[in-house]
């Protein structure tokens, strides 16, 4: 077991790095991706919304609200990594919790955490660095506490 897990993700892609101590190196344990946030929008919406016939008023209306299939996809992406992180933590992969994730990703994922992973988290950084080098996420990292 290594006391730090480290999140760093986007709506895209996560990384998972273990740490013994809060300063020791970063070691990448799992990727995960998820392609479709990065389709376009109208590569993610298949038909428009269903539209209603009100008899009492003139003209159309859409027949359920409005949702961005980016946010909605996000939100797809984020269940899957709270539960990865409620998996790690139950089988006592790690005791603290870091997260460094998009600032808009990072509400997203918050509202999927349970109670309890939640409560595991140490430290979070408001930075997208998904797709940077171990060397400057390690960077990021230490000069954020």
């Amino acid at each position: 077991m290594s006391a730090y897990w480290v999140l760093v993700a986007d709506s895209a892609k996560a990384r998972i790095f273990s740490r013994n101590k809060k300063f020791s190196p970063l070691v990448e344990l799992e990727t995960l991706v998820h392609p479709e946030s990065r389709l376009h929008r109208q590569d993610l919406v298949t038909d428009r919304p269903g539209l209603v016939h009100e008899s009492r008023t003139p003209g159309e209306s859409s027949n359920e609200e409005p949702t961005d299939p980016k946010v909605t996809e996000a939100q797809v992406f984020a269940r899957d990594i709270a539960h990865r992180l409620r998996e790690g933590r139950l089988n006592g992969d790690y005791s603290a919790l870091v997260l460094v994730a998009d600032p808009r990703f990072l509400g997203i994922l918050r509202k999927c955490m349970d109670e309890d992973t939640r409560r595991a988290i140490d430290h979070e950084v408001a930075k997208n660095v998904t797709r940077e080098d171990i060397d400057r996420i390690t960077r990021t990292l230490d000069n954020s506490y």
